[in-house]
């Protein structure tokens, strides 16, 4: 059945129009403060925040499929603190919605908030990251990419490149945020596919916390830390974006002094890709907002739904993303 929610909604609590960037600390209203009537299903949504233009994209999706699914949206952006994360999703609690849906910051440090919910009888749904409590009825599904099997798309282009070559190939990586499942996954992924030959070596390996002011600020130091720099393997686009400024001030060529390999495949990073400033790029879709809310109807009216939902992805090349760009949607 689908829960209801009272007319009045707490005291204190602000509305936040619905927007990709900036926020709040406390969830709030995607719709009219008078909240829902009828049997009009509710959604509490925590979106990590605004780090980059995937972020924006994926924002933009989920508020843009809730309205046309008739789904009243309340929407909190945890300006990538886990805290105000789990602060909305307890206010999401007290004010009794439908189901709950997040991309959690960091992987860990959940459980707590998460059986709140199941007390409060609140399905949840993960969007986009994992969690990695050992309890999985905490949640009813998750939804989004196989991060492994990215860094391992990024890691087998790598290989092929290179399998005629003997001499070593150093590699520096711009990790996304510490503890959070892409930048976890997207490494070991990456790192299991080149262990294979040991002429691949990852000289150098830090965060850049997914955006491109980082990726620079850390592409930076690398260059002068490290005299031979043959690869660069950024975890999204917006780090490797901010890399390329870094090694064009250095007076580098990058795709060719320097080989990227990116993931995401926003706009701006096709582009790159196109203008041969990025060699190869991994599809990681940020559209996942009609496939949430076709899992949330199931969810709240008690539905079965597979524990794990895989979106569908690509990869592109230079030639490839010539071909893409003029249909990109993100």
């Amino acid at each position: 059945m689908v829960k209801r929610i009272s007319l009045l909604l707490l005291a204190g609590m602000t509305a936040l129009t619905v927007a990709g960037c900036g926020g709040s600390d406390d969830a709030s209203s995607g719709g009219d403060a008078g909240g829902p009537s009828g049997g009009k299903i509710v959604m509490g949504f925590s979106q990590v925040g605004a780090e980059s233009g995937w972020r924006t994209a994926n924002t933009k999706s989920v508020q843009e499929s809730a309205k046309e699914a008739g789904v009243e949206l309340k929407f909190s952006d945890a300006q990538q603190k886990q805290e105000n994360q789990i602060k909305a999703i307890r206010s999401f609690i007290q004010q009794k919605v439908s189901v709950i849906a997040f991309s959690p910051v960091v992987e860990s440090g959940w459980d707590t908030v998460l059986k709140e919910a199941r007390t409060a009888k609140i399905p949840v749904i993960l969007t986009d990251r994992a969690v990695d409590s050992p309890d999985t009825s905490l949640y009813k599904t998750f939804l989004g990419s196989d991060f492994v099997e990215e860094g391992k798309k990024a890691g087998q282009w790598l290989v092929d490149q290179y399998k005629d070559g003997k001499d070593p190939v150093n590699i520096v990586q711009l990790e996304g945020t510490t503890g959070s499942a892409p930048a976890n996954d997207r490494k070991s992924g990456f790192q299991e596919i080149i262990s294979a030959d040991p002429k691949f070596k990852i000289v150098a390996s830090q965060t850049g916390d997914f955006t491109r002011a980082k990726g620079k600020e850390v592409m930076d130091a690398f260059l002068k830390s490290t005299p031979k720099i043959d690869v660069l393997y950024a975890h999204n686009d917006d780090m490797a974006l901010g890399a390329i400024e870094a090694i064009e001030g250095a007076g580098k060529v990058p795709g060719k002094d320097i080989k990227i390999i990116s993931v995401d495949a926003v706009h701006d990073g096709m582009q790159a890709l196109a203008d041969g400033k990025i060699n190869y790029i991994v599809e990681c879709s940020p559209l996942l907002g009609p496939q949430l809310m076709d899992l949330a109807k199931k969810v709240v009216n008690g539905e079965q739904v597979p524990p794990r939902v895989v979106t569908e992805e690509t990869t592109f090349t230079q030639d490839q993303a010539k071909q893409a760009l003029p249909n990109r949607k993100y």
